[in-house]
């Protein structure tokens, strides 16, 4: 029988607190992935890095993070979200900390990779709390808000990091931010429970959040409380799985571009140093951020007027993948005026951010909440396969075009691989799952 939706004026609200935790969890995440980026040209100099070594030194992060992806899933399904995610923010806080440490090209690898293990739990654990704490209609929203700390993120890191480098040195940068994580902790413990335990969470509130009632969406509606464990054998032989991580791995890679190269390429064809770069990186993601909580709202509009979620999830990422091909130009027109390169790289930015929103959520539309944290892992290794693609891809072109006096060709071909992934990842995943029904039991 239908869950009956008890009234606006008689339902609390307590899930949106645990949205802001994640939130600020996100944040964290991407301040202390950020960081090397922003203190690149004092590790250029110190340590006589070329394109390629800074590239081979972010995939170092990107293939250990897709690796734990892949286990790190089932870690948080086995521990639960409370204990699993604080467990990941403590360690990739102390890692992050222990940047400062390092003393050798060799070392920065060791720490990359490290942060890339511990790093990788917090978007498994996020997507698996918002299942457990949002009805199927609100989770885009609530992952797109949450998915903004990824821009908070990486709007507080060049308002500040550069400037701490400049202070005190590079090595305070690392030891700041990654300090930050360890007062999340504090809360985390403080204000979060499953709703099933929470003495916070209302009646009216906790049965709104087990609302769901199309069957046409969700995978094993009848069986969402069943606590049987899916294998990856099993995960994989779906093709809503594939289409989850074709989907990410087509276009993870154009945000890990963004995050690590967006500095270099300001450096290179504007001639910006640490500090003059703030401002433009920090306008790009103050766009991609209204991205993220815009790309949550479209497909609930969507699902308002009547289309099926699924349907509404869908129709909003295609939108989104045609906001993503002007970035083709950045390079082009914005040898004409460096403001305009930012807003065309922020409004891809944005338009990345609400396809993320929205492909993390196909997840708990497409699968029972008890396979959650696997398949998202599943996916989020293929996004840092996708990443490391990007990146070496990155590094050679740009070593090779800067050898020949045209660096700015290897960007021009690099935007163009950005800005027309979403669009290809769309097509493939329309063709793999057309319609959403109820298959697994």
């Amino acid at each position: 029988m239908p869950t009956t939706i008890p009234s606006a004026a008689r339902m609390g609200k307590y899930r949106w607190t645990i949205c802001a935790l994640i939130f600020f969890a996100t944040t964290i995440n991407y301040l202390d992935r950020q960081v090397i980026s922003l203190v690149k040209p004092d590790l250029d100099k110190e340590f006589g890095w070329s394109k390629t070594d800074y590239a081979n030194i972010t995939v170092a992060f990107q293939l250990m993070y897709a690796l734990a992806m892949f286990g790190v899933g089932r870690l948080i399904d086995k521990l639960g979200t409370k204990i699993g995610y604080a467990l990941s923010l403590l360690l990739w806080s102390l890692v992050a900390i222990g940047h400062a440490l390092v003393r050798s090209t060799t070392g920065f690898f060791v720490a990359r990779g490290l942060l890339g293990v511990t790093e990788s739990g917090n978007f498994p654990a996020a997507i698996k709390t918002v299942a457990e704490w949002f009805p199927q209609k609100e989770r885009a929203l609530a992952t797109g808000i949450f998915n903004s700390g990824s821009n908070i993120g990486a709007i507080i890191a060049p308002l500040s990091v550069p400037f701490i480098a400049v202070a005190w040195g590079w090595r305070w940068a690392f030891v700041i931010t990654g300090a930050i994580g360890l007062i999340w902790l504090i809360f985390w413990f403080w204000l979060y429970e499953v709703p099933a335990k929470h003495a916070k969470l209302g009646k009216e509130e906790f049965e709104y959040i087990h609302s769901d009632t199309d069957a046409s969406v969700s995978i094993a509606v009848a069986q969402e409380d069943d606590d049987t464990r899916m294998s990856w054998g099993q995960l994989l032989g779906y093709r809503q799985t594939w289409a989850f991580a074709i989907g990410k791995f087509l276009t993870d890679g154009v945000w890990w571009f963004y995050l690590f190269w967006l500095p270099d390429f300001l450096t290179e064809q504007y001639h910006l140093s640490k500090t003059e770069f703030a401002v433009p990186i920090a306008l790009v993601y103050t766009i991609a951020a209204v991205g993220s909580v815009y790309g949550g709202y479209l497909p609930m509009s969507f699902a308002k007027k009547g289309r099926p979620v699924f349907n509404a999830r869908k129709r909003s990422m295609l939108i989104y993948a045609f906001c993503a091909l002007p970035v083709v130009l950045a390079q082009l027109l914005g040898g004409y005026n460096m403001w305009l390169a930012i807003l065309i790289i922020g409004f891809a930015a944005a338009a990345h951010q609400a396809w993320s929103a929205n492909i993390f959520t196909t997840v708990s539309d497409m699968f029972p909440k008890r396979a959650v944290g696997v398949v998202t892992g599943i996916g989020g290794m293929a996004g840092g396969l996708g990443g490391i693609v990007v990146s070496k891809a990155a590094g050679w072109l740009f070593d090779y075009y800067k050898s020949l006096g045209h660096i700015q060709t290897g960007y021009l071909i690099m935007f163009i691989g950005c800005g027309s992934a979403y669009l290809v990842a769309w097509l493939i995943m329309h063709a793999l799952i057309p319609k959403v029904r109820a298959q697994i039991a």
